[in-house]
């Protein structure tokens, strides 16, 4: 009996062997599109045949989909943030929530729309893991309806989500219970410079001002997080209180850009963490244009109101 791993193959005129892939059986293509990239498999491997194509759509290869590689190692393009590509990305994201049949236990995909959302919440009970960076129209509509339905989420990236406000971040803790990680990063709103030509200005420009409704909610209503992103927030002493007194066991705590926060603050709200290992501080570096020595007279003073790692002038 031969051997169901290898297949079938036919001899060309010159010689040749040529293996017909498509004869494998379904558990075998099943296996081979396992170990394929998410890259990989979409790019050609499906369109192969009927079979393939069958074997592509199996669900227990849908139950992760991730695509933040592909946007981390390029730099940033400005068709990122068309209707048109948008759309692109809804599609994909809305064909594997077909094929995944509930198994999706993790989503991270920028630049997607309510209606991929919306669907999310609809067929993925078992979520655990949802990454939408980059969204400039997710709003609290579907993201509330994810908070109600996804009940099983650990891990909450909405950074750069200017539509998505306090009322959500309240309904996600306060539905989802297991919840450890919650990345809520701004753009660099002190520099905005490295974003101009490729983010609209018009969303530059929406940068949520409800800095304390923010840290509020999360104090409130996410008391088991121990990771939490909130890099250029704007929160005040206040709502860093408000955080490390609601939620003790963070261990990690990126303030990075926080520009309204001194050292003293930092210090004096985080001294009761006892399981903080990492905490990453405002570390500012301003460019001589845009430098202003009138308001800080001396350089204690800039020291003090900054705690700056890195200064050059």
């Amino acid at each position: 009996m031969g051997n169901k791993m290898e297949p079938e193959s036919e001899e060309t005129e010159s010689g040749a062997t040529i293996a017909d892939w498509s004869e494998l059986t379904h558990e075998c293509l099943i296996n081979i599109l396992s170990r394929l990239t998410l890259e990989d498999r979409w790019r050609g491997t499906m369109l192969l045949s009927k079979s393939w194509f069958r074997a592509f759509k199996e669900p227990s290869l849908h139950s992760i989909f991730n695509l933040d590689p592909y946007f981390n190692s390029p730099p940033e393009l400005t068709r990122w943030w068309t209707p048109e590509f948008e759309r692109r990305i809804d599609s994909m994201l809305q064909s594997v929530l077909h094929w995944s049949d509930g198994f999706l236990t993790e989503i991270r995909v920028p630049h997607c729309s309510n209606r991929s959302i919306n669907l999310v919440a609809e067929r993925c009970p078992n979520l655990e893991v949802l990454s939408i960076r980059n969204c400039p129209h997710v709003t609290d509509a579907s993201i509330s309806r994810i908070a109600l339905m996804c009940p099983k989420l650990r891990e909450v990236d909405i950074s750069y989500c200017y539509e998505i406000s306090h009322l959500s971040l309240t309904l996600i803790g306060g539905n989802c219970p297991n919840l450890k990680v919650l990345k809520r990063n701004l753009m660099n709103w002190l520099d905005p410079s490295q974003h101009t030509g490729i983010v609209p200005d018009e969303y530059l420009n929406a940068c949520p001002q409800d800095r304390e409704s923010e840290a509020a909610a999360i104090a409130t209503s996410m008391p088991h997080l121990e990771w939490l992103e909130i890099r250029f927030s704007k929160l005040s002493a206040k709502g860093l209180n408000l955080i490390c007194e609601g939620c003790p066991n963070l261990e990690f705590l990126d303030l990075s850009g926080c520009a309204n926060l001194t050292g003293r603050d930092i210090a004096n709200a985080s001294s009761n963490l006892a399981h903080l290992k990492n905490i990453k501080k405002p570390n500012f570096y301003f460019p001589r244009s845009v430098f202003r020595t009138e308001r800080y007279d001396h350089w204690h003073l800039y020291d003090e109101r900054f705690q700056t790692d890195v200064f050059r002038i």
